[in-house]
């Protein structure tokens, strides 16, 4: 396991500032409805118009108590893997003839999916050289992937430190799934190394859902998968793109500091609750799960 980073004096100071919201409850302005169960049974309806929203206010209230289900992003969230997944991106970036990037780039990237990330590294632009951005992503992705995900161990993608811990104390009657923006094989894998594949019903990656976040495509499939509605369940994530598809579902979404992105940057995403610890984030999900009945 890996411990999580230690705020600052000042940056906890700076914190309290940012994130002066009540402890569980908070306005919130959802970009459209929540998907719904159509007549037919079981036929699960996702709404094609549910995009990102570009508003950062919030309005109407929204509870995050009586949860039914907790959703996880994986890397920055469950898994301390930034080494590896950095690294991984050097040695492609390498033996393609690209220069190298910083950590901050690595971090400010992790944002988009796997193509775009690499693509955007690349230095080509989505909009000016849509194709061979598009291309160029493509490859580059499935060569990181493939070296990515043969390398998850318990050395370079091990929990954080009381993840494991927080994990084990989900209640039985509480559903669990995981959502990463990275391929669904390194998330199966991730969870598996660490032990605890059994404990989600629902896996996903950027490559097995419609459209991936912020869009919140990936999130209605694991609700779906769930048994669930997403107005019944919460997403955990460390990138301002998690709080965004969390929003755009009508969903709670808590994010967490110890990922790759400042305070500043969850604090302009639409998160209900921000943790910057684990223990924090262990004492908001233990008061928002349903009671067993």
């Amino acid at each position: 396991m890996r411990t999580t980073p230690k705020l600052s004096i000042f940056r906890s100071l700076k914190l309290c500032l940012i994130f002066l919201l009540p402890k569980l409850e908070v306005s919130s302005a959802f970009a459209l409805s929540p998907p719904f169960l159509s007549t037919k049974r079981d036929s699960f309806v996702i709404p094609m118009s549910a995009s990102p929203s570009t508003e950062g206010k919030m309005s109407n209230k929204f509870s995050i108590k009586d949860m039914k289900g907790v959703i996880f992003d994986v890397d920055g969230t469950l898994a301390d893997s930034f080494q590896l997944g950095f690294d991984a991106t050097q040695a492609v970036l390498k033996q393609n003839g690209i220069s190298p990037i910083t950590p901050d780039e690595y971090h400010e990237g992790t944002r988009y999916t796997t193509p775009v990330r690499l693509a955007r590294h690349a230095g080509l632009d989505s909009e000016t050289q849509k194709e061979e951005f598009e291309s160029a992503g493509a490859k580059l992705a499935d060569e990181f992937d493939g070296l990515y995900v043969d390398l998850v161990n318990m050395e370079t993608a091990a929990f954080f430190d009381g993840i494991p811990e927080l994990v084990s104390q989900i209640p039985p009657n509480v559903k669990v799934g995981a959502l990463t923006n990275a391929c669904v094989a390194y998330a199966v894998a991730v969870l598996g190394t660490n032990g605890v594949s059994e404990r989600f019903s629902s896996i996903h990656g950027a490559d097995d859902v419609p459209r991936p976040k912020p869009f919140a495509d990936g999130l209605f499939v694991c609700c779906k998968e769930m048994g669930l509605q997403p107005s019944e369940c919460l997403y955990v994530g460390d990138s301002p793109s998690d709080g965004e598809a969390a929003h755009a579902a009508g969903m709670g979404a808590v994010g967490v500091l110890w990922g790759s992105h400042p305070p500043e940057k969850l604090a302009a995403a639409p998160f209900n609750v921000v943790c910057s610890s684990v223990v924090e984030l262990t004492s908001v999900l233990s008061q928002s799960y349903a009671k067993s009945k």
